[in-house]
């Protein structure tokens, strides 16, 4: 269930959206039932000091946030931004830095219905599509249907954009034997992965676009195929996989469409017969991803696919590490932990003990209330872990520990199409 909890009915209002002072109120909102009172008290310390770092690092001159004025810039950092901030339910948008950073995002739309700059088309339009859906603004709203038919157009399939422009965009129309098709890419990689299909359909999800629509059930399809368990995957390196996890793309490149790609690398396994072959190895982030976007896709929650993914979510459960893979990605990885675990909106995961002890319930949004609080410096930002895919800038890993938290919260209604 989705709670919507008001500015009135807030733990936490703004004293004053000049200053951003945040106030205790003797209201006491309703609670999800995923958090303790002090766990939710706690979460919004940590929310309240981590968006008042973000006030303080926007670029004052362009309005957003992690502007490179030397060069090619990403706007999905101030998407992040802004997306997290109108989660919280005393900021709206007319709230200053949220103004201005819709603005900045605004300026970056681009003829064919896109949001980036030059570069890495599918991911920036994705994020700003997820932040001016939830604005609302009139501007926002205009920006809204051509992004998503600009990211719709992106996906490979029969109805990919026209030969003339999928080559610099990174993207083929194909028919649904191919192993790309129902994915989303970069652009610059010359084939889909599952980072920036997520990506595409967390958009498409929070502007209100219907799970029974083609691009949703076109991605199962490549998310199948991602699924490293051979009852729902025909891939070739699948075969004798069982283990219900996702890696990261069918194929490294064009050229090798089909041999798998995983992130994480590869293991060897000792087969009964004596042999040793080599396993792609899946991890934390896209199996999450994955599974969120089957229940995106609105699958049956008993269906085997989404109970696959869910068992090795069990049994690989950590807030220590992105497993599989160590500490890359890690905050990427809680966005996608949280968000997936609030789409299947159960407080509790459960796992295996050890060595045959009873099984372990995990009470997720607690467990990860608690780790943010502790990775959290005095300046309000979190700590550095790694240094891949971007998560050496404190600002874009306070950006996704903002958005982790207010998927614990609870505080991420689905958008209306037609607001």
């Amino acid at each position: 269930m989705r709670l919507r909890i008001t500015a009135g009915a807030g733990l936490i209002l703004l004293a004053g959206i000049a200053s951003a002072a945040f106030a205790q109120t003797t209201t006491t909102p309703a609670m999800p039932s995923r958090l303790s009172p002090p766990a939710h008290e706690a979460a919004y310390r940590t929310l309240n000091r981590a968006i008042e770092y973000l006030r303080a690092h926007r670029d004052a001159s362009s309005g957003g946030w992690g502007v490179n004025p030397q060069g090619v810039t990403f706007p999905a950092i101030t998407a992040l931004v802004i997306d997290g901030m109108l989660q919280h339910p005393a900021i709206d948008a007319a709230d200053p830095d949220v103004a201005a950073g819709l603005a900045y995002l605004l300026s970056k739309r681009q003829p064919d219905g896109g949001i980036y700059d030059r570069v890495l088309p599918s991911y920036n339009t994705a994020i700003a599509l997820s932040a001016l859906a939830r604005a609302g603004t009139k501007d926002a709203r205009a920006a809204v249907p051509p992004a998503q038919r600009f990211l719709m157009g992106l996906q490979w399939s029969e109805d990919s954009l026209s030969a003339e422009v999928s080559k610099e965009l990174g993207v083929g129309k194909v028919d649904r034997s191919d192993p790309f098709y129902g994915g989303v890419g970069y652009g610059s990689h010359g084939r889909p992965d599952l980072s920036n299909l997520a990506f595409m359909l967390q958009a498409l999800h929070d502007s209100g676009y219907e799970a029974e629509s083609p691009p949703f059930q076109r991605a199962v399809v490549f998310l199948e195929r991602l699924q490293m368990d051979d009852r729902v995957n025909s891939m070739p390196y699948a075969a004798g996989r069982r283990d219900g996890g996702f890696i990261y793309a069918t194929g490294p490149s064009p050229e090798k469409p089909a041999i798998g790609d995983s992130e994480a690398g590869s293991y060897e396994e000792t087969l009964d017969d004596g042999s040793v072959i080599s396993r792609l190895r899946c991890y934390g982030s896209m199996t999450y991803s994955g599974f969120k976007s089957y229940l995106y896709a609105d699958l049956p929650r008993d269906d085997p696919r989404v109970q696959a993914a869910l068992q090795w979510i069990g049994e690989n459960y950590t807030l220590d590490e992105n497993p599989g893979i160590g500490q890359d990605g890690y905050y990427y990885y809680l966005v996608a932990f949280s968000r997936a675990l609030d789409a299947w909106d159960h407080p509790v995961i459960k796992s295996a003990g050890h060595e045959g002890t009873d099984t372990v319930e995990h009470r997720w949004a607690e467990d990860l209330v608690t780790k943010l609080a502790s990775l959290q410096q005095e300046d309000g930002s979190f700590a550095i872990l790694a240094n891949r895919w971007l998560e050496k800038d404190p600002v874009l890993v306070t950006a996704y520990g903002v958005l982790a938290l207010q998927a614990a919260l609870d505080n991420n209604p689905t958008v209306s199409a037609s607001q």
